[in-house]
């Protein structure tokens, strides 16, 4: 069996390395906990140093939090990847690039599984605390 290409570092379009690797992402949805939190800890203020805001975030956020009120759809959870590289590209921010990387790394670990998608949620809110805490506006 064919193992997927990992990449330990990503660069955003405009440059400027992640503080985590595509593994990290990985291991935060599929451990939770303290993989979790570390993760999103590094990433919420290095986005916001990329010039990500926080109305950014929380538009994907607000997507991600209506289909958590629903039935998980994996069909509709999976359609996030192109909303986010939209999102990215509208914004214009090394940030965003990079949200939308880190992001379609977790979808891609997430799949169809249910308890996947709320450490996901779990993550994203994560990301968004952290950024807000270092000051993201």
């Amino acid at each position: 069996m064919r193992q997927p290409q990992q990449q330990p570092q990503a660069q955003g379009q405009q440059g400027g390395q992640l503080p985590v690797s595509q593994q990290d992402v990985q291991k935060a949805i599929v451990e939770g906990g303290k993989a979790l939190v570390s993760s999103a800890e590094k990433l919420g203020p290095h986005l916001k140093n990329g010039g990500l805001t926080t109305s950014q975030i929380r538009n994907i956020y607000g997507m991600v939090k209506k289909m958590e009120m629903q039935e998980f759809n994996p069909h509709e959870f999976y359609l996030l990847k192109p909303k986010l590289a939209y999102a990215a590209k509208r914004a214009r921010a090394r940030g965003a690039d990079q949200l939308s990387q880190v992001l379609s790394w977790a979808i891609d670990e997430v799949g169809t599984d249910e308890v996947k998608f709320q450490r996901f949620v779990d993550f994203f809110e994560a990301i968004l605390a952290y950024h807000v805490a270092a000051g993201g506006k």
